[in-house]
């Protein structure tokens, strides 16, 4: 490996790829953990998802297009409501919310967590019940706090002094005694990349349990009685796979309970362990199946409560990347394909870093296929990028496609529910690609794709 002055994106030069990434046998197979439950090569060799044929959805509605499975999310919410039968499952709306995701997690049972006033007024627009939402944010603004006060919301998790003061304050004015969740940093450091690790001292979020600030903002609440304060909050990272880390938490936050009920003879009712929960990426990914998660949780709130002798508090989660990544995949056209001097090969696709931050963001990894054909020519190493103007431009770092990929063919990257229409930008103003929900053979829009008229009414100069 050569060292590179722009990154580690670039330093691993050369056609090995990374040492997980194993030459496919048949460079059409799909592996079955990284896509949706529907989606299979049809008899012509092109993918379909739910019945339907992805060069018709291209057809249809052009792309970049994000395609959402949508039976295989609603299974997946179950799955979660079901493995969690006496705990409140969040799904946390920032991994991808529109108004059609809104009612159909609503539809299966599930709560939902929102972090943003713009959050919020999707999940009211959707007609999401405000007593099953809970409010999350760091900075949360009068005017949101008014909001969801005024709307009813089920649970606030206040993240600072000042939160406290304000929803305080906006309490005694209007009469009312939300309740709320005060969020603790418990000082574990997940598994993860460090800026997705969200529990550890040095960051943003929380109370820290350390410092004692969390005890300290507990007994505010308690002793000034004007917020209903239900439990603590802990969440330690993302895309998690080892439990451990909810191990320690679990014990730390617990701790703190009996802390807080030997100094104020109070017992607070629910504890909620946050998400976080990983998905399959890449053949390198081996996530918990929900009813396996469940059983791991259950365990370690159990034991700890027992050690601290504490009643079991009623528990909540929050995943949003382990319902929604694995049910969508995007859709694109590959517009250039490229040899550099035998080195690498570039399949450049008509999207890019702007539908899909997180390769260049997180130095994320994610695994591709030619969706409109199978072929028989040997698989070839390549990197999918987008048609950005930056060299970190990479949605698929390494990936086997076939070795006559070639323009206006269709390239399916899986896993592409979570976090990237949510973080989605308009760079080199490229509108942001639709989103379409496809179920019994039937396809609908449920997120329409930007337009260039629509990056211009911003403009006002």
């Amino acid at each position: 490996m050569r060292a590179h002055e722009a990154g580690a994106l670039h330093g691993d030069i050369g056609n090995r790829g990374p040492a997980w990434l194993r030459t496919p046998v048949d460079v059409n197979d799909l592996v079955p953990q990284l896509w949706p439950r529907n989606v299979a090569r049809g008899a012509g060799g092109a993918l379909q998802v739910a019945g339907l044929d992805v060069r018709d959805l291209a057809a249809e509605f052009g792309t970049p297009v994000y395609v959402l499975d949508e039976d295989d999310l609603r299974a997946r919410a179950r799955e979660f409501r079901d493995a969690f039968p006496d705990a409140d499952v969040y799904y946390a709306g920032k991994a991808f919310l529109c108004r059609a995701v809104v009612r159909m997690i609503a539809e299966e049972g599930l709560f939902l967590d929102v972090c943003t006033g713009g959050e919020l007024a999707t999940a009211l627009s959707a007609g999401m019940e405000p007593a099953r939402i809970g409010f999350h944010g760091n900075n949360k603004s009068v005017a949101e706090l008014t909001r969801a006060v005024d709307a009813g919301v089920g649970r606030i998790i206040v993240d600072s002094f000042a939160e406290i003061d304000r929803l305080t304050a906006l309490a005694r004015e209007r009469g009312v005694r939300p309740k709320v969740l005060v969020r603790v940093t418990v000082g574990v450091e997940a598994h993860t990349h460090e800026f997705i690790a969200t529990a550890h001292e040095d960051q943003k979020f929380g109370f820290s349990l350390a410092g004692g600030a969390a005890a300290a903002a507990a007994f505010k609440i308690l002793d000034e009685g004007v917020l209903e304060l239900r439990g603590l909050h802990s969440h330690i990272g993302s895309q998690i796979f080892d439990a451990s880390g909810f191990e320690v938490s679990a014990r730390r936050v617990l701790a703190l309970q009996a802390q807080i009920r030997d100094a104020r003879g109070v017992e607070l009712p629910e504890l909620d362990l946050g998400g976080g929960f990983g998905i399959a990426y890449t053949t390198q990914d081996d996530p918990a199946a929900p009813h396996e998660l469940a059983k791991r949780l259950r365990k370690i709130v159990d034991g700890e409560c027992a050690a601290e002798n504490l009643a079991v508090p009623h528990l909540s989660i929050e995943p949003g990347r382990a319902i929604v990544g694995p049910a969508v995949f995007t859709l694109y056209e590959v517009g250039t394909v490229k040899d550099v001097d035998g080195i690498r090969t570039y399949v450049s696709v008509d999207g890019g870093m702007s539908d899909n931050i997180r390769t260049a963001l997180y130095d994320a990894s994610y695994s591709a296929t030619v969706a409109n054909r199978v072929s028989d020519a040997e698989p070839m190493l390549a990197r999918v990028v987008g048609k950005h103007c930056e060299s970190g431009d990479i949605v698929v770092k390494d990936e086997f496609l076939p070795a006559d990929v070639q323009p206006g063919d269709l390239v399916a990257v899986p896993g592409t529910g979570a976090y990237c229409r949510s973080m989605a930008s308009n760079y080199n103003h490229v509108p942001r690609p639709p989103v379409v929900a496809v179920r019994d053979g039937r396809a609908r829009l449920i997120v329409r794709r930007e337009t260039e008229d629509d990056l211009l009414a911003l403009d006002v100069g």
